[in-house]
């Protein structure tokens, strides 16, 4: 590099600065005194010198600024401060600095600033460093099977960031193509602009060959020393187009459908498709082609299964067609394409040969089939010739009236079915049915007024029956217009009435009604027969009539008989009862006020008198309830007395308190244990033979008490007192007092029946109550057996 000196500009400097000593105004100047190149693509190493300026030997020392040094983009450059040397220290992108500007400042020995700024240019020369860049690293699209060659797929862009125009400059072609086919070849088309490419190809797709490709696209630049280039990845999906024609391969289902009947699935087609399952160009789309003209039939296609179901919709009729054939064709939703390489040109698109149709329209690429339907007969029912009729009629009127005909036909003419006529609904029962010609006739005297008649209409319905198998019926209606004539008379609303008593004039409200519609209603017309001293109606016409008291009659019950005659002067004569009282409320006619008030007290009293009884006889109750005391005695001998049971199985429920027998002594048993154990009932203390005699039999036993054990059964009574709890005796009756044969009085003692002791033998022929008995008495091997026991 060739160093600069500065002699001369340092001299013009240094006279200038003389000639304009004088001034007091100095101005500063800047000159560019040198530029040097960095290469954008350099590679070495760092550090490197870039190189240097001449100095004056009377100036020492030098600085930078700028550009390079203090500024954007900072480090780059440096100066030796005594030799002027320029360094590098880093790479500097021409893309963002082509151009880096400095300032140069110089000091003399004495380090005094020499008011003079030189200026240094580095310029940065561009190098090819920046490949072109798509917009994409990766691009998706899908296409059409049936897509025709050389159309544009799919448009990619790039860009280079170098600047200078051979270096930005780039190409792109197709590197790769995944999976490679014979009948189809991707190129890349030059468009205007070189920024972008376009993707298109020749041949045919076929899904069924492959169903994706996926292409490598390089875009090079055109850099002198080094070509970049990168790449990005175009994925191409090819939808299933129709390129396989469905094909009806058979038929099932009845074929067949009963007259009368809809909505009846007749035949299923099955269809054949080579397409892929589940895709528009697999699913089929059936049609009725012709032999339906009056929309008899109806066809749709089951999802699952691609197959055509064919329906009746509208019913057929035998007697007109035994047999129906339609035309079923079959297509895909979408429209039928094929495409064949014939030959492939060098330059240019290939010869290809291509077949398309439209849905529904060429019958080329659909199949049909002809389906036939039988039509099986049955019984129909029969047909009326008008299935309503509309007749008027006068209420009234005897029975014999012919009010219609109905007529009906049996639709099924190969047979030889009679039709009957029924009569179906006649509420009232005012008509007969003729069973042969179905002639309508009264049998009584309609009633407009009766609850049957609805708005003036009274319904009957009949029926018309063949002998088919099964019998068929068919339903008419016959409207009856019931025409009203002047049949009922006036009647009164009320039977009675409330008049107040008053200082003056007062009265009461009567309304009247008739059944009858106009003009044999109302407005009517009222009238008082009799002895009608004190009363008048005013007014006496209209739908209701103002019945006046005079201050002449007093307050008591007064019969009045009234006459109300309709706008026909058709007559009722009716009795009124009118009571005449003292009233509270004018507004309210009432006579129960004073009445109320007057047996206000008589209904107090006989309320307090109940409950007084009531709670008497709840006294009397609890009183009678009470039981007696309880007290048990030692069995020492039966006496002979009759035991007393309601039960022929063994046992009762009867609660013990206490049981003392024999030798055994407890607190608790149950008389169902079979033992002997028994109480009695007593009112008194005493236990001789006397009182033994007259005490009350226990509902559950009875048994004598002998003198010797007197002492142990006033014990007992006094610990039974102490530890009984009542309810304990759980009896189903109520005990009863026996008297005992011959005379009671004095005291006697009684002598224990021996029993032997001998085990009960089980073997006997005995009754079967005996044997229950025995269960009882002997419920182990050790128990005697005594024949007084209970029954």
């Amino acid at each position: 590099m060739a160093t600069i000196s500065l002699c001369f500009f340092i001299v013009m400097f240094l006279g200038v600065h003389r000639s304009s000593s004088k001034t007091s105004q100095r101005q500063k100047r800047n000159w560019i005194i040198d530029s040097f190149p960095i290469l954008e693509s350099y590679n070495g190493t760092f550090p490197y010198s870039l190189g240097t300026i001449n100095i004056e030997k009377n100036l020492g020392m030098f600085e930078i600024f700028g550009q390079g040094a203090d500024e954007e983009p900072k480090g780059v450059l440096q100066i030796d401060k005594h030799t002027g040397e320029i360094s590098v220290h880093r790479p500097v992108d021409y893309e963002e600095f082509s151009v880096l500007k400095l300032i140069l400042l110089a000091y003399n020995k004495n380090n005094q600033l020499i008011e003079t700024r030189l200026g240094i240019e580095i310029l940065i020369i561009d190098a090819n460093d920046n490949p072109p860049k798509f917009n994409r690293d990766t691009y998706e699209i899908s296409v059409e099977e049936s897509t025709l060659q050389g159309a544009d797929l799919i448009v990619m862009a790039a860009n280079d960031a170098d600047s200078t125009e051979t270096n930005k400059m780039f190409d792109m072609k197709i590197v790769s193509v995944t999976p490679k086919t014979q009948d189809m070849e991707f190129y890349l088309k030059k468009t205007h602009h070189v920024e972008t490419g376009t993707i298109s190809f020749k041949g045919c797709l076929d899904h069924e060959k492959a169903e994706k490709y996926t292409v490598i696209v390089e875009a090079k630049d055109h850099g002198e020393e080094q070509q970049l280039s990168s790449s990005c990845t175009v994925i191409i999906n090819i939808e299933d187009g129709n390129n396989h024609i469905p094909e009806i391969t058979g038929q099932t289902g009845p074929g067949k459908v009963k007259e009368g009947e809809d909505h009846v699935l007749v035949s299923r087609l099955q269809v054949k498709d080579e397409d892929k399952k589940g895709s528009p160009a697999w699913r089929a789309k059936y049609r009725i082609q012709e032999g339906d003209d009056k929309n008899n039939f109806m066809i749709s296609t089951d999802p699952e299964t691609n197959e055509g179901l064919l329906y009746v919709q509208k019913h057929l009729n035998y007697e007109e067609i035994q047999t129906k054939s339609v035309t079923v064709v079959v297509e895909n939703e979408i429209p039928y394409h094929s495409c064949k390489v014939v030959s492939r040109r060098a330059v240019g698109l290939w010869e290809v040969v291509t077949s398309s149709g439209t849905t529904g329209m060429e019958r080329s690429y659909v199949t049909s089939q002809r389906v036939t339907v039988t039509v099986e007969d049955v019984n129909e029912s029969p047909i009326f010739d008008e299935a309503q009729k509309h007749v008027t009629l006068s209420e009234n009127i005897k029975g014999g009236q012919d009010l219609a005909t109905f007529t009906a036909t049996d639709p099924d003419v190969w047979s030889t079915n009679a039709v009957v006529y029924v009569k179906g609904e006649d509420p009232a029962d005012w008509v007969t049915v003729d069973h042969v010609t179905g002639r309508i006739t009264t049998s009584k005297a309609f009633d407009r007024e009766s609850h049957f008649v609805k708005d003036n209409i009274y319904n009957i319905t009949v029926y018309a029956v063949d002998n088919g198998r099964p019998p068929m019926t068919s339903t008419a209606v016959l409207s009856i217009r019931v025409i009203d004539v002047n049949d009922n008379a006036p009647t009164l609303n009320v039977s009675g009435v409330i008049v107040c008593q008053g200082d003056g004039p007062s009265g009461a409200n009567i309304p009247a009604v008739d059944l009858d519609e106009e003009p044999y209603g109302g407005p009517f017309h009222f009238k008082l027969l009799g002895d009608v001293a004190g009363w008048r109606l005013d007014p006496n016409q209209g739908y209701s009539a103002y019945l006046v008291k005079e201050n002449s009659v007093h307050s008591g019950h007064s019969e009045l008989t009234l006459e109300v005659s309709d706008l026909q002067d058709k007559k009722a004569i009716h009795n009124l009862s009118v009571s005449v009282c003292r009233c509270s409320d004018p507004t309210k006619p009432s006579c129960n006020s004073t009445k109320s008030s007057a047996l206000g007290d008589v209904a107090l009293g006989i309320i307090f008198f109940t409950i007084v009884l009531f709670a008497g006889l709840l006294l009397l109750a609890a009183l009678l309830s009470c039981k007696a005391e309880k007290t048990f005695l030692i069995d020492e001998d039966s006496g002979q007395h009759l035991m007393i049971s309601n039960t022929e199985t063994p046992g009762t429920d009867c609660e013990v308190g206490v049981l003392l027998s024999n030798q055994r002594h407890s607190l608790r048993g149950k008389y169902n244990q079979h033992t002997s154990d028994v109480f009695v009932t007593t009112q008194q203390p005493s236990f001789n033979t006397t009182t033994a005699a007259a005490a009350e039999w226990n509902a559950c036993s009875v048994y004598s008490v002998s003198q010797n054990e007197q002492q142990q059964g006033n014990h007992s009574y006094q610990l039974l007192l102490r530890i009984q709890a009542p309810g304990e005796e759980l009896c189903d009756y109520a005990p009863h007092v026996y008297a005992e044969e011959g005379p009671s009085e004095g005291s006697y003692d009684l002598d224990a029946i021996p029993i032997p002791q001998v085990p009960f033998d089980w073997d006997l022929d005995l009754n079967y109550k005996f044997s229950a008995l025995a269960s009882i008495c002997m419920p182990s091997k050790g128990t005697t057996f005594s024949k007084t026991g209970t029954l």
